[in-house]
């Protein structure tokens, strides 16, 4: 099976068929305006043999000489007649029909428009080399028909240029008719492929943002879970705290698997949204005056961390940069938590306009290796600072320096 564009008629544009390639040729589907135009056609033409022959049986006395035999014009209107009734299968073959009838135009005159339909649907529905090879047929037998029968009232050459020139005429139209339906059909084929490719780009754009959101859950979520293992920790470690020391962490571990629940709520939602094609809820995106919030809650859960802000004019920070600057501290301070407890962490940001946005975590390596009983996790966070540093055309270093300690530092462009 396979879509192929089938010309409905000369005045219309071409209709898109799915048929077997092999029959779609040779059985085009015919419209009710198909129906409408034939039938004009027909009856134009018998109008026209209708008028020849009644021309032919009352010819002015000059004219006389026209048919030599009166059963000629009985045969020439015959022959009218069956052209007229081969306009209504002149679609399904129109280049066998053009040749079979090429004979008639040496000498029927009633037969003249329906031939010249029959030729003018040839000049559209094929190709220019065959359209050209019936056309200097026909011209052939325009000259041969200037013999067979003559004009009393205008010269054999004049005569034969007029034939000329109507074939000239009709070979051009329907050749202007044929670039049209190309040009159409192929207007067509860019505004489908167009549209396709709109269709794959807002796919690619939902699994896009369906990655981002993903990647925000891992950053969000590590982040708060870490806070819950610490506190459990806490408490599984120190059974016999004082009361006022369990009922806060408790309230701790409340708070944070509650904020937990409502970022997971959120996350949930927006999938939702993307995947139904309606406008992303977008929820409020942390930007770097949300981190001494964000440092503040890891202080309130025992982790002490040192901060050094040498930012200048961090209320000019572009919201992008400090976003992924928030994003970077959060899963410094998650990995320190996952896998160095106890350590210090130090928080250092800095530069400015021009120079570029610094941002660096550090905290000692913990004594004995990582933590044997760290936090599970995916082993995806770095990647996705990585890339989202990479994205914002920075640059990104991680692992263990000359002094023994981890080391996290990413440094962002900042725009003069």
């Amino acid at each position: 099976m396979t879509s192929v564009v089938v010309p409905d008629h000369p005045w219309l544009l071409p209709g898109v068929l799915t048929v077997p390639a092999d029959r779609a040729r040779a059985h085009p589907r015919r419209t009710t305006r198909d129906w409408v135009v034939d039938g004009v056609a027909f009856v134009i033409s018998l109008c026209w043999v209708l008028l020849a022959t009644l021309d032919a049986l009352t010819p002015a006395p000059e004219f006389a000489t026209r048919l030599p035999y009166g059963w000629m014009i009985v045969v020439d209107a015959l022959v009218g007649l069956v052209c007229c009734g081969l306009l209504w299968v002149r679609r399904r073959w129109p280049l066998g029909l053009a040749v079979a009838s090429l004979p008639l135009t040496t000498f029927s005159l009633a037969a003249a428009v329906p031939l010249l339909i029959i030729y003018f649907t040839v000049v559209v529905h094929r190709r220019a080399a065959v359209a050209l090879a019936v056309t200097a047929a026909g011209l052939c037998t325009n000259f041969a028909f200037g013999y067979l029968r003559p004009e009393p009232s205008m010269p054999y050459w004049a005569a034969t240029a007029f034939g000329v020139v109507l074939s000239g005429t009709v070979l051009a139209w329907g050749m202007f008719v044929r670039a049209r339906r190309q040009l159409v059909v192929s207007l067509r084929e860019r505004a489908e492929r167009a549209e396709a490719e709109q269709q794959l780009r807002v796919a690619q754009a939902r699994h896009l943002e369906r990655t981002r959101i993903a990647r925000e859950m891992h950053d969000v979520l590590a982040h708060r879970i870490s806070l819950l293992s610490l506190h459990a920790g806490a408490l599984e470690f120190r059974p016999d705290a004082p009361p006022d020391e369990v009922a806060k962490a408790a309230g701790v571990i409340r708070g944070s698997a509650h904020a937990a629940l409502q970022d997971l709520r959120e996350v949930i939602g927006v999938l939702r949204a993307v995947g139904d094609g309606e406008a992303d809820p977008e929820r409020p995106q942390p930007t770097l005056g949300d981190l001494p919030a964000l440092i503040e809650e890891s202080r309130s859960a025992g982790v002490r961390v040192n901060v050094s802000d040498l930012v200048a004019a961090p209320e000019a920070v572009p919201t992008a940069v400090g976003r992924s600057a928030y994003r970077i501290v959060q899963e410094g301070l998650t990995n320190a938590r996952k896998h160095a407890p106890g350590a210090v962490v130090t928080v250092g940001l800095a530069g400015g306009p021009g120079a570029g946005l610094t941002v660096e975590i550090r905290n000692r390596w913990p004594v004995g290796g990582v933590n044997a009983v760290a936090l599970p996790g995916a082993g995806t966070g770095l990647v996705g600072i990585a890339e989202r540093v990479t994205l914002a055309g920075g640059r990104l270093e991680h692992g263990r320096d000359d002094s023994g300690d981890f080391r996290l530092a990413a440094w962002l462009p900042w725009p003069a």
